[in-house]
């Protein structure tokens, strides 16, 4: 099964681009997780968009606010077995922002998630550890049933390896204490960030801003990632991070699973 996860920067957008149509005929993933689909239901369906024509079957998790946030889930109808989807985490705050989906599969649960961004002002910082702290509880529940897997935009880079510029960057959204404190947290107890785990000295980026040529110039944050409950491991067959992919501020990042 091979797992990609992408944050498109707005669905309507993405594909409009050359480089959308031409990943999925590429790359061919099973299962597409993308986060920042900016659509509404309402206007997702005025605007009719259809992926069965691609071979997909979508799954969709709109917020409620318009051209904000939502994740979306493409499986693949040939190839693997359809899972429960599960929109949400019981919580109402976070919910509306269509932040987080639950796949069931048999062996393992995987999810979409698209973490908040604590913002330039720290605006949303106390937020964002609210949700983290929120998501967490939901996470420990669900691995005590079967194991997890969390893909998606986490909007933090936890180690100074995974940014470009660390020094410049201390104290700002994606990068304060606060931030960096949960997911070492998170990580000891049970989960494995596991790009770092098979690349402990890589310095590749999945996030580069629009400005001043950043992706040129390769100035970028690794802040998409897949973390794997430790006890699912065994499964796992390679991780890559695509940054030759382009279409958006974001590249996707991918995990295989063993049959």
């Amino acid at each position: 099964m091979k797992i990609y996860s992408w944050n498109i920067n707005g669905i309507r957008a993405v594909l409009k681009k050359p480089e959308f149509k031409n990943f999925l005929e590429q790359e061919s993933p099973d299962v597409l997780l993308m986060q920042e689909v900016k659509i509404t239901e309402e206007a997702r369906q005025t605007k009719n968009i259809d992926f069965e024509v691609m071979g997909y079957q979508a799954f969709w998790n709109s917020a409620e606010r318009p051209g904000y946030s939502g994740t979306l889930a493409l499986i693949r109808f040939k190839g693997i077995q359809s899972p429960r989807v599960i929109n949400g985490i019981g919580v109402e705050k976070f919910d509306k922002e269509g932040r987080v989906q639950t796949l069931e599969f048999t062996d393992f649960y995987l999810l979409n998630i698209y973490f908040p961004n604590a913002n330039r002002e720290l605006t949303r910082l106390d937020y964002k550890i609210e949700f983290d702290l929120a998501l967490e509880k939901y996470v420990e529940k669900l691995n005590k049933k079967k194991p997890v897997i969390l893909g998606g935009d986490f909007n933090v880079a936890h180690d100074e390896i995974d940014l470009a510029r660390p020094e410049n960057n201390k104290g700002h959204a994606g990068f304060t204490k606060e931030e960096r404190k949960w997911i070492h947290a998170f990580l000891k107890k049970d989960f494995v960030d596991i790009f770092r785990k098979e690349n402990p000295d890589k310095k590749q980026y999945t996030w580069w801003t629009y400005r001043a040529m950043a992706r040129e110039r390769n100035i970028g944050w690794r802040i998409d990632y897949f973390i794997v409950a430790k006890r699912f491991l065994d499964k796992i067959k390679s991780t890559q991070i695509h940054d030759e992919i382009m279409g958006s501020d974001h590249c996707p990042v991918s995990l295989e699973i063993k049959d």
